[in-house]
């Protein structure tokens, strides 16, 4: 190991760039070598050397039509054939040769000797070029060097980290809600930040590395800010995959770099975001000399000789925990992992405040209510859900948001937004209507399930022709066999209704087919709620935080007899909602009817109907 961290090593010091003053020599060595070799082989290749027997006879040919003499060679040109040649030849003791070329009317003539200005042919075939290459290199640095100081902290290579100071860009705990838990067990590290004396009077040391593991949109990054804001301490925030490049140690370098600068800025937080980027377990088929491993090991090292007092905290992101390679996750490295999960009912409720204190809402708006309908959002959702309810106001002519506005907001996240054009025929809103009662009525007389808080049959974009919305009056986090089972049930009302209505089926029932399959084979493989398999885990693998499914841990045979007991889940589920359904007839074409005239209609009106308040 220590051996392929030397060449790792020494290779990533070959690949430091070196001066310019490099590259103007080698400029320079080529242009006296263009000089002193290739322009005197050039004119060389035009000029025809002859002996002076030669010369002689072409001037007694009249061949010859003009002739220059110097201190060492006789130039000449001479016509032969109609074609035009520059000769030379040497210089012999001749006095005749001028009076031969006087008889013969040949132009002629000698050089006269001059002083040459050697500055000046210096400068012109030196100076100028060198001048160039001069103001060429000098306008790349400046273009680097703006570069490098526009983001703060450079990354050789291209990348680089941004830097929070303390002053600029503030976040605090109060930024954060809905994950007092994680609060809780960052706090301690705030304190050392802010008191390290303390800990080191009794030999404690701050742990070198914290990894904050969750969903997407959960506040990783945010959460990161804030403990730096409650710190006051720098913060330098990079991604992973901001490391990655395709040149052979850039990742390496860059790693170098970005704990050199902390250490100069400690204490400080350094946050890295996706880490999973480049710490991923090193026997998943990359090879040794693979730059993400390369990366890997550089951060190994680096982390592994962090000293723990110095103040630098190392905090990182990720959805993926699984994937990070062990080495990474030892004592001593990422100490402790930080779970943000979505938020249950009051975490909604808290988050919904921080945002709406960012916006003119007014007084009586109901925040239990938008909590109870986003159960299962995370902190990114609701935060968006607040500014489409607040470009929903500004839409229609409002100076406040209301509930309403908020509740519309919450629709268009989940279902889209209703399609101004889109145009059923009767009998396809009829069908969508009966469709809509089924599954909302199935759900009225069962016991303990969530009431109906809206139905519609109004089409939306995201190819919804209509949906049953129910809200729990309180946050549920178990779920029992029978709560599966009625929800089975409501999920087949839909198609249950068109058979006993229509006696024929559609494919609007899609959607509610591929979750009742989903939650049927989850009692199976997951939950243990299998009366032939009991307690067995059937399926694992998968990512809770990313929605992967996971896959079968048995054998084909069991595999089929899993399919077969899924089926016959979903098909008594589905005679148990026709059973509702048929013993609830009268009423059912009641509300259908009723939904059909007004399009949309809220709980209340649909209770009211169904138990005789409302004629």
């Amino acid at each position: 190991m220590n051996g392929t961290d030397n060449q790792n090593n020494s290779d990533n010091r070959r690949k430091i760039p070196r001066p310019m003053l490099y590259y103007y020599g080698i400029a320079i060595l080529i242009i006296i070598l263009f000089n002193w070799l290739i322009v005197p082989w050039f004119f060389s290749m035009q000029v025809q050397t002859t002996t002076y027997f030669e010369f002689i006879n072409s001037i007694e040919a009249g061949e010859v039509t003009k002739v220059h003499i110097t201190d060492t060679e006789i130039n000449y040109v001479r016509k032969e054939n109609g074609k035009t040649c520059v000769c030379k030849t040497g210089i012999v003791d001749n006095p005749s040769l001028p009076q031969m070329l006087q008889e013969k009317g040949i132009d002629y003539g000698a050089e006269i000797p001059e002083k040459p200005n050697m500055l000046l042919s210096i400068l012109l075939t030196y100076g100028v070029p060198v001048l160039i290459f001069f103001l060429i290199g000098r306008k790349i640095n400046k273009t680097m060097a703006n570069r490098m100081g526009a983001a703060g902290l450079n990354i050789y290579g291209g990348g680089s980290a941004k830097v929070y100071t303390p002053d600029s860009d503030k976040k605090s705990f109060e930024d954060v809600a809905g994950q007092d838990e994680a609060k809780e067990s960052l706090v301690e590290i705030i304190d050392y930040l802010n008191n390290p004396k303390k800990y080191e009077e009794i030999g404690a040391k701050c742990p070198k590395g914290v990894l904050l593991v969750g969903p997407p949109g959960t506040g990783k990054t945010l959460m990161a800010k804030a403990v730096a804001g409650e710190a006051n301490v720098p913060f330098f925030s990079i991604s992973g995959s901001e490391f990655v490049e395709m040149f052979v140690g850039r990742g390496a370098a860059r790693v170098r770099e970005l704990f050199e600068q902390a250490n100069k800025k400690a204490p400080c937080i350094v946050f890295i975001d996706e880490i999973d980027t480049i710490g991923k377990k090193r026997d998943s088929g990359f090879g040794s000399h693979d730059e993400r491993e390369q990366t890997l090991n550089q951060l190994l090292t680096e982390m592994d000789g962090f000293e723990g007092n110095k103040g630098v905290v190392i905090l990182a992101a990720t959805n993926r925990p699984n994937v990070l390679d062990p080495a990474l996750l030892r004592p001593g490295r990422f100490d402790r992992q930080v779970r943000l999960e979505l938020p249950d009912l009051m975490g909604r409720e808290a988050i919904l405040e921080v945002h709406l204190k960012k916006i003119k809402r007014k007084a009586d708006i109901d925040v239990n209510l938008i909590a109870r309908m986003t159960a299962g959002a995370s902190g990114a959702q609701l935060a968006n859900i607040v500014n489409e309810a607040a470009l929903r106001a500004v839409r229609s002519g409002k100076d406040r948001v209301t509930t309403s506005d908020l509740a519309e907001s919450v629709e268009v996240i989940i279902a889209g937004a209703e399609k101004k054009n889109a145009i059923l025929s009767k009998e396809e809103k009829r069908i969508v209507a009966y469709h809509e009662i089924g599954h909302a009525l199935v759900a009225a007389k069962q016991t303990g399930a969530a009431p109906v808080q809206k139905i519609t049959i109004v089409p939306r974009t995201s190819g919804a022709l209509g949906y049953t919305m129910q809200v729990d009056e309180s946050e549920k986090v178990l779920y029992s066999k029978k709560d599966a089972y009625q929800r089975l049930e409501v999920l087949c009302g839909g198609r249950a209704a068109e058979e006993i209505v229509f006696d024929m089926i559609t494919t609007g029932a899609s959607n509610d087919i591929e979750k009742a399959t989903e939650l049927a084979k989850n009692m199976v493989t997951r939950y243990g709620m299998s009366e032939t398999f009991g307690m067995m885990a059937l399926e694992t693998g998968g990512n809770a935080y990313l929605g992967e499914a996971g896959h079968y841990n048995c054998s084909p045979e069991t595999a089929r007899l899993v399919d077969e007991e899924v089926r016959d889940i979903i098909a008594k589920a589905y005679e148990g909602a026709k059973g509702i359904l048929s013993e609830n007839r009268s009423k059912m074409d009641e509300l259908a009817e009723y939904l059909i005239d007004k399009e949309t209609i809220s709980g209340q009106e649909f209770m009211d109907i169904l138990e005789g308040r409302k004629n």
